[in-house]
């Protein structure tokens, strides 16, 4: 039996099924409802679609969120406007610096980090401590400089009498882990599932660092609400759908939506006022024209936003710069809610099981480890792209692991082999993805890697991939998958000293993997992948063959 959650994309009027194959009847659709329900965003006409014969048993209530994608955010923006942040001396008591701040009212919570030198986040409990605290603060001398005046959250301590006293306060950490700390983790590790869980627990994104992004977006929004002040600056992409690592970019979305809808008429007995606006001959422009004078404010108007760029004339424009105090590399969009709605349903994948989330982080880390992916633009797969390719393989499962919980019993180890398998044996020449319906697709056109955008259908979201970093792909996903075939790599060697597992994978192709230990023959390893790979195909025919029998492993159109 067959149920439907359907999404709706406000402002595109696209709809996303999302397949919930009922196995066994239970109470636990209703908690899955309320999370894919939010007016305006997610399944708004949901209930009324209902059917009312059966439901889903998943197994895995207690992983269901509790708050819907709205409401988190709703909740974390909140939070954000009773927070600050302050720039500290170097000799610092944790101490006396609360006593201090909270003569101006109680404090919720706070955590030190540095940056480009020592930095507090202090939540309070009241968003009037934050004007009280606005109301005894200075504006700086600066000589022969003029300070531009701005009452902004972001603060500078200074100690009126130098003290001797060390500065002892316990730093909240900012960065993911280095390579070698991330080695010796893994290889401390018991078995693969260890390991995925462990390289998860290491990149994702901190409660602190969650907060230090919403508190971001919010000090962005005091600049451009000079000019718009019912606009909304929120967070979007990897900062917020639970795949973001630590020291990804920060991506905000400038919502006007509340400023537009001022448009609505309203009339009052025989009369219709209306505000005088400027016009502009399209959305484009008005785009362009918006960004380009928020981008001029952050430039001259914003403490510690530096290297401003506004880049007008691309697809989605924006505006770049670099939040010097936070370390975050922060894009501005606008009038870009589509991407929202990506991050919602990322979101709702993401929550449903945290062995997903392992599984996306490794393929993601792999992929950089082997320059699969690049924080530079170019023909490179984004995460973006991988991420998609994850879930599209947990939709094929048989029995399909996503969207429902039921399916994913099957240990993360053999997830991630089968990942390696799936798409290393993949018709990427004729077969395009489509996370919409769970399945293979003809490919529209002759594009290397043709991955469907789930709300704008007729757009390719991996059209910048090049034939011969898809092949690359294909070619480590073949080798990956043959290395966690090795028998002698599924858990740590006895000697202690041989990479094993997800490190075997990372380590670079060719003359370091002479360390993986002796082969059990001495055939050239394209020729075990093909092995490998047709053992699999004979193994597995009712999953990884098409209506002929056969399957192409090359990528070339």
């Amino acid at each position: 039996m067959c149920r439907f959650l359907t999404m709706a994309v406000p402002g595109v009027g696209l709809l996303t099924r999302l397949h919930l194959y009922a196995q066994r009847r239970s109470r636990v659709q209703r908690p899955v409802l309320r999370l894919l329900s939010c007016p305006g965003t997610v399944a708004e006409d949901l209930r009324r679609d209902e059917q009312p014969s059966g439901s889903v048993e998943t197994g895995f209530e207690d992983k269901i969120p509790k708050k819907r994608f709205s409401e988190m955010q709703n909740e974390r923006r909140e939070q954000a406007q009773r927070t600050v942040l302050i720039h500290c001396p170097e000799k610092i008591s944790e101490k006396k610096f609360l006593k201090y701040l909270s003569q101006h009212g109680p404090i919720n919570n706070h955590f030190f980090y540095e940056s480009f030198g020592l930095y507090a986040v202090v939540e309070f409990c009241q968003k009037e401590s934050v004007r009280s605290l606005q109301n005894e603060t200075h504006a700086p001398s600066k000589g022969m400089e003029v300070a531009i005046p701005f009452r902004s959250r972001f603060f500078n301590l200074k100690l009126k009498n130098q003290t001797s006293e060390r500065s002892c306060v316990q730093m909240s950490n900012q960065l993911p882990p280095s390579s070698k700390k991330l080695f010796e983790v893994l290889c401390d590790a018991e078995s693969v599932d260890d390991q995925l869980n462990a390289l998860l627990k290491e990149f994702q994104l901190t409660e602190e660092n969650t907060k230090l992004r919403y508190l971001t977006c919010s000090l962005i929004e005091d600049i451009a609400a000079a000019y718009f002040p019912d606009c909304v600056v929120r967070p979007f992409g990897s900062s917020v759908n639970t795949f973001g690592k630590l020291g990804c970019d920060l991506d905000m979305f400038l919502d006007l939506n509340e400023t537009r809808n001022l448009s609505t008429n309203k009339t009052s007995g025989n009369f219709l006022m209306e505000f005088q606006v400027k016009n502009v001959p399209s959305e484009r422009i008005a785009t362009q024209k918006i960004l380009s004078v928020i981008g001029e404010c952050l430039d001259n108007f914003s403490p510690g936003c530096v290297g401003v760029q506004k880049i007008l004339n691309a697809r989605c424009p924006l505006v770049r710069f670099s939040h010097q105090a936070s370390g975050f590399q922060c894009d501005l969009t606008t009038n870009n809610r589509i991407a929202l709605t990506s991050s919602e349903l990322l979101y709702i994948y993401g929550a449903l099981d945290s062995r997903v989330r392992a599984l996306v982080f490794t393929v993601r880390y792999w992929a950089r480890a082997h320059s699969l992916t690049s924080s530079i633009p170019g023909a490179w797969i984004t995460n973006f792209s991988l991420t998609m390719m994850v879930i599209f393989f947990l939709q094929t499962r048989s029995p399909p692991i996503l969207p429902t919980l039921d399916c994913l019993q099957t240990l993360a180890e053999l997830l991630l082999k089968e990942f390696f398998e799936y798409f290393g044996n993949f018709a990427f020449n004729k077969n395009s993805i489509n996370i919409r319906q769970g399945r293979e697709q003809n490919k529209p056109d002759s594009s290397p890697l043709y991955i469907q955008n789930p709300f704008e259908t007729s757009l390719n979201i991996s059209k910048n991939v090049s034939q011969s970093q898809l092949q690359k792909f294909v070619d480590l996903a073949q080798e990956s998958a043959w290395i966690l075939q090795q028998e002698d790599l599924g858990g740590p060697s006895m000697s202690g000293n041989q990479p094993w597992g997800l490190v075997a994978l990372l380590l670079p192709s060719g003359a370091n993997r002479k360390s993986l230990g002796k082969k059990k023959s001495r055939k050239p390893a394209s020729e075990k992948v093909k092995v490998l790979l047709e053992s699999i195909k004979s193994n597995r025919t009712e999953n990884f063959t098409n209506t002929n029998g056969k399957r192409n492993v090359s990528t070339q159109t």
